[in-house]
């Protein structure tokens, strides 16, 4: 198996089980508090890492410019998936995102010079159906097409800034370590976080403890939730980075796109979710869109 594969799908283990986690977590204590808890966890993670290791931080702006923006856009993203996550069924807004790897390899090609073979493009063409199939629902006719849930369009943003993760985080990596880089964007990360939660709270807005609906859980089982979700984070980033060093960004982003399937599996197999079959159909056009891609 291609390196590029190997780390993009150990990358795709840790994110899809994290997905799980983050998803119960957000209907418990909210999508805000779950993504700053994870991202601080993730944050003090790698900050202990550049003490222990002795790793200096770049002093050039271009590179902490990188590494910042890196961050910013994580945070928009996480945020938009997990708050996807809450609002919507699991299988459906997963779906979605995993067609990040796709819109990947177009970015790939269109700005880093990568190539791709013709079956590759049919590949990309064909995912892209299925992400739509995946998140529109049909109940009756043609006339009354809509959205699966409200989590799709949060799925939609994230897909696109996971997608523009991939890539300035290739780009950060030719100048920096991957721990120099994610040190930098998860504290970045986790400062924006936490500095929302602070914001919405002096403004007077109640961060309500349990959305409506969700379930309830004891808080040492929400704290324990999110440290594992940070330690997922931490395991599946550095595989992603170890994979950007040595193989193409297109390999390595579509392999780790499949992190959502994990996700789909548990939530269909475990909590009871059920897709519509339109939506298997969807699906089943992203897996044989990604392997036509995967396909040299």
């Amino acid at each position: 198996m291609p390196f590029g594969l190997l780390t993009g799908l150990s990358a795709a283990l840790a994110w899809g089980t994290l997905d799980v986690i983050t998803a119960l977590g957000s209907r418990v204590v909210g999508s805000l508090r779950v993504t700053a808890g994870m991202q601080f966890v993730t944050a003090v993670i790698f900050a202990v890492m550049v003490l222990v290791s002795g790793t200096t931080l770049p002093t050039d702006a271009r590179s902490i410019g990188l590494a910042i923006l890196l961050g910013m856009i994580g945070a928009g993203a996480y945020l938009s998936y997990f708050t996807g996550l809450q609002v919507g069924p699991i299988a459906v807004v997963s779906g979605m995102v995993a067609a990040f790897g796709g819109l990947t390899v177009v970015l790939s090609v269109l700005f880093r010079g990568e190539s791709l073979t013709p079956l590759q493009a049919v590949g990309a063409t064909i995912a892209t159906g299925g992400v739509l199939l995946t998140g529109l629902a049909f109940d009756g006719g043609l006339r009354t097409v809509r959205f699966a849930g409200p989590g799709v369009v949060f799925a939609v943003i994230a897909l696109v800034l996971f997608s523009l993760m991939a890539i300035t985080t290739d780009i950060a990596l030719e100048t920096m370590t991957w721990l120099q880089v994610y040190s930098i964007a998860r504290g970045v990360n986790a400062s924006i976080g936490i500095s929302a939660i602070v914001i919405l709270t002096i403004a007077g807005h109640r961060l309500v403890a349990r959305p409506a609906g969700g379930p309830s859980w004891p808080p040492a089982k929400v704290v324990g939730a999110i440290t594992l979700a940070g330690v997922l984070d931490v395991l599946g980033l550095i595989a992603f980075a170890t994979g950007l060093e040595s193989a193409p960004t297109w390999m390595v982003s579509l392999a780790a796109s499949f992190g959502p399937a994990v996700t789909i599996l548990v939530a269909v197999a475990l909590l009871g979710e059920r897709l519509r079959p339109v939506q298997w159909l969807g699906l089943a056009g992203i897996l044989t869109g990604m392997v036509a891609i995967a396909i040299p």
